[in-house]
Order: C-alpha cells, then structure tokens, then sequence
C-alpha cells in the first residue's frame, strides 16, 4: 500500500507520526479541504505528467490550474497529463493519492509558486485518505524537487 510506502519513507526524518488518516476521503482539493477543515487552496495537490519519454511531478496549491503557455515555455512541450492507468506504475502512487514522497526512481518534483503565499500546506501521503501538514521548506527538504517552477493560473472560485 503506498501509504506504507510513504510512512516508511518519513520515518528517515522521525516524520511519519505526522502523516494524518482520515475516516473520509480526500482524493479531491475539495473533499482534502472539508477532511482538514481549511481552505482548498492550502491543498497541495500533486500532478503527473509526461515530459518526453519520462514522467514528472509538479505540486501546486489548490486553487490553481497549468496554465499551457507557461508551462511549455518551461518544460519545451505541451502539458500532457499522465492516464488513469499510467499513474501508479509510473509514479508509484494511486489517483487521489500521488504526493511526492516515497516515488519512484527517476521522477522529478517540481514545485509551482503559487503555494509560497502559505505558510504550510497539506500535501496527500500516498492513499486517498491521507495528508501532512509541511511548511514550505519542510516541502521542499522532504520533497527532493528538482526547483520552483511557475506553470499555473488561478481558478476563480476555489
């Protein structure tokens, strides 16, 4: 289960007693934000996509979206979001679960501005059930990402 996974990755960093487990699920910026009671936005949601012939990670906060142009004039290509059915293999994580700890070798996390504005977000931890609270460089530390990259736009009404 990818949420053993990722404990067991914490657990470098006596973290794992963070990860928190829900009753409800949180697979969604929407159902994370009502599990945690706060706002969508604080909800670091984890996308995968294709870059060439390898599969990478951006994290960005809640209420946001890729914005196209900026993230082919950052990564060279068209956004191309991983399939339902390539996720796990590839990242190592389920739909409604993926976060980036505890992935597979060879994919690279990239982290989008738009979650600076917080002082801590909620990324998942492997299951549709689960999150942590991190502070930005807590993020970044645990995360092992690649930089910070500006490739979303905000979503009216999130």
């Amino acid at each position: 289960m990818a949420i053993e996974r990722v404990r067991e990755y914490f657990k470098k960093w006596n973290m794992e007693e963070r990860i928190l487990e829900f009753d409800v699920s949180s697979a969604t910026v929407e159902l994370a934000a009502t599990a945690l009671h706060c706002e969508g936005a604080r909800i670091a949601k984890t996308l995968s996509f294709h870059v060439g012939e390898h599969a990478i990670l951006i994290v960005t906060a809640g209420d946001t979206k890729i914005d196209n142009a900026k993230y082919k004039a950052t990564f060279g290509t068209k956004a191309k979001m991983l399939s339902f059915e390539e996720v796990e293999p590839l990242i190592g994580h389920g739909v409604g679960g993926v976060c980036p700890f505890g992935i597979n070798d060879g994919v690279k996390v990239y982290l989008d501005e738009s979650m600076k504005r917080f002082q801590t977000v909620f990324p998942a931890c492997g299951s549709s059930n689960s999150a942590i609270e991190l502070t930005i460089s807590e993020l970044e530390q645990y995360s092992g990402y690649e930089k910070w990259v500006d490739v979303c736009k905000f979503v009216e009404n999130s």
